[in-house]
């Protein structure tokens, strides 16, 4: 996998008054290795390649990820031992540094055993050989290489996934492509442990939304905990009046409250978004997909239509919240939060062929650390398509690179990531109570939506902030996913 430069996205910031959600870090297995019939030919090498392997594992323990490392390894017996540790560790992703040519009968053993997805690295100590000084001890340290074929043979014929990363110690472009399979990684770790929360029924007539949820749990290895209206019902039932002032409170520290706005249905949005808090942490919740109809203003179609609130500040917080119950887009949403680009729920909405741009946005749940200034809370007397009324959240995304990633379904049941990369670009927008945004992707943006509608995606995505595919992409190959990506270069 190949990265080009790309515009580059602020990092996401989250308002200081939310407190972030945290979950299981992500977990890195490290183990380098070299062939022990060369330590006592060349009694200088093994102390020089121990120095550059001291050199990978600090610059992976700056990562943000839980570091395994096992070690040093120089024949199989030992590899078989660091594949047990690895294996005990439960790792996202296994590293394997290649410091000198190794047989690859010390590498497959921790493929084998390790129940982790594998990158090889191959990083010699500079750009070069100095050819003039060198003798066989010093062109050893730089054979990382050498064996690298050999490894991705191997792995094929044993029907295991092969990726590597060649490059010398200091490379940064190589470090980057590290970068990128270690956020890959946290996109696998965070799905792998979480648990989504469907809540309602479908949004009648979306027969592309209709998930099977058994299936989520055999590709992505998530939970999902099936919830009823009723769940949260009584614990908003539950919720006291002190509560919802002080959810008020920080309503107002978080967005700009138009003067559209119902002040009952502001304290209605606030006590649904305490009862929202409690049903996540009651179930463990990682991502909630809702949707419910109701009819003459009955109790659950008012606790659908004040969900908005508090949906969008538990996604700030880093818990997705989706609409229509849009499972997918939820789960997306999710793997999108893992690489700190957001993910905000997103569909179309229209096209502007003056400027060649298509505008995005949604109503209902939006992520607030998107957003290019402070979120307005405006007030609605209708949503459009849906029963209820209430307080809905209306702001622009930010301007700069984003990413559009979806999660499509085929024929046999496979999930596939979706991806397009634009640009946010300044314009006239819609204030109706919508995220909204005008996305450039460098072509017309009626070939680009037959383009996207072409891979499988579903009516809904997560519009991610910077230019993410290849992590994305990364991240598919971890899960055992196809990735479609659609471009207009």
């Amino acid at each position: 996998m190949t990265t080009t430069d790309q515009p580059t996205a602020q990092p996401l910031t989250l308002p200081s008054v939310l407190t972030p959600f945290t979950r299981r870090r992500t977990r890195i297995g490290l183990v380098a290795g070299g062939l022990a019939a060369y330590w006592p030919q060349f009694p200088g090498l093994l102390p020089q390649l121990q120095e550059s392997t001291a050199y990978v594992t600090q610059r992976f323990q700056g990562l943000d990820a839980d570091v395994v490392d096992v070690g040093f390894i120089s024949d199989p017996q030992e590899a078989v031992v660091a594949a047990e540790k690895l294996r005990q560790a439960d790792c996202d992703l296994v590293v394997v540094f290649l410091t000198t040519y190794l047989t690859a009968s010390m590498v497959l053993p921790i493929a084998q055993r390790a129940t982790a997805p594998v990158l090889v690295i191959d990083l010699q100590p500079t750009e070069a050989m100095d050819h003039a000084s060198f003798g066989t001890g010093e062109w050893l340290a730089y054979c990382g290489q050498c064996p690298v074929p050999e490894v991705g043979n191997v792995f094929r014929r044993a029907g295991i996934p092969f990726r590597s990363v060649s490059g010398h110690l200091r490379q940064e472009s190589a470090w980057k492509r590290i970068d990128q399979w270690v956020h890959a990684a946290a996109v696998r770790g965070r799905l792998r442990h979480a648990r989504h929360g469907l809540m309602g029924h479908l949004y009648p007539g979306m027969l592309d939304v209709s998930t099977d949820m058994t299936l989520v749990s055999s590709q992505l290895g998530s939970h999902v905990e099936v919830l009823e209206f009723d769940d949260l019902r009584v614990r908003v039932a539950e919720v006291t009046d002190a509560e919802v002032a002080e959810r008020k409170d920080l309503a107002r520290e978080l967005f700009t409250i138009d003067d559209s706005v119902d002040d009952d249905d502001f304290t209605w949005g606030a006590k649904v978004s305490v009862g929202l808090d409690r049903l996540v942490t009651d179930f463990d919740l990682d991502s909630v997909a809702y949707y419910h109809r109701g009819l003459q203003g009955e109790q659950h179609e008012r606790l659908g239509a004040g969900m908005i609130l508090g949906s969008s500040i538990l996604t700030a917080r880093g818990i997705p919240m989706a609409g229509e119950y849009e499972l997918r887009t939820s789960i997306a949403q999710v793997a999108a939060q893992a690489i700190g680009a957001g993910g905000s729920f997103t569909e179309i909405q229209a096209l502007n062929f003056h400027d060649d741009v298509v505008e995005m946005g949604h109503d209902g749940p939006a992520h607030l650390a998107v957003s290019a200034q402070d979120p307005l809370l405006r007030g609605l007397g209708v949503y459009h398509g849906k029963r209820g009324w209430g307080v809905s959240v209306e702001f622009d995304v930010r301007q700069g690179p984003v990413t559009t990633f979806g999660i499509g379904q085929d024929p046999d049941g496979s999930f596939v990531f979706i991806t397009s990369e634009g640009t946010v670009v300044p314009g006239p927008l819609l204030a109706i109570g919508n995220t909204t945004s005008r996305v450039a992707f460098g072509g017309d943006p009626g070939e680009w939506v037959d383009a996207w509608s072409q891979t499988g995606i579903g009516h809904h995505w997560a519009l991610c902030v910077g230019h993410r595919a290849a992590d994305l992409g990364a991240a598919a190959s971890l899960l055992g996913l196809e990735h479609r990506h659609v471009s207009m270069a």
